[in-house]
């Protein structure tokens, strides 16, 4: 009993001493990863400038290939996307990432819809709809955009519809294969033809699928390259 009162002002010191080491290590970590999320400060994006977003699902409905392009923002040096989905039980499902843009105006993900463990796959099944946001930063990582849409998976239906229920696309046959998904995509493709509009009152939206996009009519709404639609 002697010896433990003897050394407890060492033990105690000790303890003091690893417990102030640990929180240094805690806060300069924590001040290491901060990202600013203010949503006050972003940045106004013209239209005609706006990023274009567009997820392709594959043939078997499995994955999702996530493609971000015309990411032209000065000072963005890094994108951040989140990818949700929700299960028929009513659990939401998400796939996070960070690109280091390096310069570049575009990348591209394969992103799986279930999970991976040690080269084993799990798919999630029964999936129809989900959302997609993208926050590009600058390299002290504040928030300088922010772009989020909702997106629509379907398969055999003979209308192919936003989640919002603006924009319908009525197909001249029933599909009998195969995965679409109808989203905004933000902004307007990277096209070269003149007349593209400098800004719409609806839309725009695009058809995405691993095939050709089948034959239909969208009433009311001007075509762009075939699946990209707007007012």
């Amino acid at each position: 009993m002697d010896n433990t009162k003897k050394f407890l002002p060492i033990i105690l010191l000790g303890v003091g001493i690893l417990i102030l080491i640990l929180v240094f290590v805690f806060i300069k970590n924590k001040k290491s990863a901060v990202v600013v999320d203010d949503n006050d400060a972003l940045i106004e994006i013209a239209f005609i400038d706006r990023p274009f977003a567009s997820l392709t699902p594959t043939s078997d409905g499995r994955y999702i290939n996530l493609k971000i392009d015309k990411i032209t923002l000065p000072k963005a040096v890094s994108l951040d996307y989140e990818l949700l989905y929700t299960l028929p039980d009513g659990r939401t499902q998400g796939v996070p990432g960070t690109v280091d843009l390096k310069g570049e105006t575009s990348f591209e993900r394969k992103l799986l819809l279930g999970s991976e463990s040690s080269g084993k796959f799990r798919y999630d099944e029964g999936v129809t709809d989900g959302s997609l946001t993208i926050r590009l930063r600058d390299s002290k990582g504040k928030l300088l955009a922010k772009f989020s849409t909702k997106w629509h998976l379907q398969s055999t239906d003979m209308e192919l519809t936003s989640i919002d229920q603006d924009f319908t696309y009525v197909l001249d046959k029933k599909p009998t294969a195969g995965f679409f998904i109808t989203m905004e995509t933000f902004g307007l493709p990277r096209l070269e033809e003149a007349g593209l509009p400098e800004s719409v009152s609806s839309g725009p939206y695009g058809i995405f699928t691993s095939d050709t996009l089948p034959s239909g009519t969208a009433e009311g709404w001007q075509v762009i390259s075939t699946n990209i639609f707007f007012k």
